[in-house]
């Protein structure tokens, strides 16, 4: 029987899937109707439904191949990310004439691709070279009011990824909810102690904290601006939503994995062993390959289109697609539950 040979996903694909539910969810904040409806479908049923085919676009691409689209589908998830925050306040919270029904949709549907499909563009960015891309990420960032992610992510998160020395690392038996508080408040301290070292070591310029919350403050104020006190809630609440996808994949993609320390105390090398991985093919299309984890914190500055899936025997493989076990884990009893089998062979 001849082998299967399977293919990477192609920029097309990449395009299609991560754009395709912003025009849905723009069209529902502007129209109503079944737009939002439709959106929801496509990142939830449609993409798991699509996840279950196996052998489509599973495969990595050649090595030191190069994607001049790359970086302009991220741009476009940017420049998307940043018309889709106000078009959804207004659409949910000002007078945009749409039902209680279609605003939720909107609510739902844009804070879901927010976290989804906008954060992994905007963690793609940060990790560019240039510092426009860098800037327009930390922007994204900021218009979700999680500025400091930009800082924390970087200097903190891959330098201490799998250790206690890193808040979005999960515990094993630790739930969500738990996770959510310590990681959040750690990660922006985390972050700004580590942005003062670097400027005790005489790094120039304004301090990035200074620049997160006073563009957290800018949005709140567009979002009072184009619809009073209910326009910056729902801002702060679409940050919030956004937010959480953020967190449940930190909180899966690393969960119970730990690095062991050497007997000079430091910690061993960051191993693909260290991060959860999917190889769903469908959702690793729409995020942008972050369920490629292991490969990433190998090589950060690596396009995602090049990101490689581990073997099975190398690194830990999720059962689910990423998005699937972020439900899951919302329900921390059954998570536990459920991912523990799954865990003990790497423990």
């Amino acid at each position: 029987m001849q082998a299967v040979t399977f293919r990477p996903v192609p920029m097309a694909l990449f395009a299609l899937a991560a754009l395709l539910p912003l025009a849905l969810f723009g069209a529902g904040a502007i129209w109503g109707g079944w737009w939002g409806l439709a959106g929801l479908i496509y990142m939830t049923g449609f993409a798991a439904c699509l996840d279950q085919i196996n052998g489509w676009f599973q495969g990595d691409a050649p090595e030191g191949a190069e994607f001049p689209a790359a970086d302009g589908l991220l741009v476009a998830v940017a420049l998307g990310a940043l018309g889709l925050m106000p078009l959804a306040v207004w659409a949910v919270a000002g007078q945009s004439g749409l039902s209680i029904w279609a605003r939720l949709a909107v609510f739902a549907g844009a804070g879901l691709w927010l976290g989804q499909v906008a954060n992994p563009a905007a963690h793609e960015l940060i990790h560019r070279p240039g510092r426009g891309l860098f800037r327009l990420g930390a922007l994204v960032y900021c218009w979700l009011l999680f500025g400091h992610h930009t800082s924390a992510h970087r200097l903190v998160h891959h330098r201490h990824a799998a250790s206690a020395q890193d808040p979005n690392t999960a515990r094993s038996g630790e739930g969500y909810y738990a996770f959510l508080i310590r990681a959040w408040g750690g990660s922006f301290r985390r972050g700004w102690a580590a942005e003062d070292a670097l400027r005790a070591k005489g790094k120039k310029g304004v301090h990035p904290y200074a620049a997160y919350i006073g563009m957290a403050l800018v949005c709140l104020g567009l979002g009072y601006a184009i619809a009073g006190v209910w326009g910056a809630l729902v801002w702060a609440a679409l940050a919030a939503h956004a937010q959480s996808q953020l967190m449940l994949s930190d909180y899966v993609q690393h969960y119970g994995l730990t690095r062991a320390l050497r007997p000079d105390g430091r910690l061993e090398p960051v191993a693909a062993r260290h991060s959860w991985n999917a190889p769903h093919w469908f959702s690793a299309a729409f995020m942008l390959n972050a369920p490629r984890h292991s490969d990433h914190h190998a090589h950060p500055s690596r396009p995602y289109p090049a990101l490689r899936l581990p073997a099975p025997e190398d690194a830990p493989m999720l059962p689910w697609p990423l998005p699937a076990a972020c439900l899951i884990a919302l329900c921390p009893p059954l998570w536990k539950r459920a991912i523990r089998p799954h865990l003990k062979p790497w423990l």
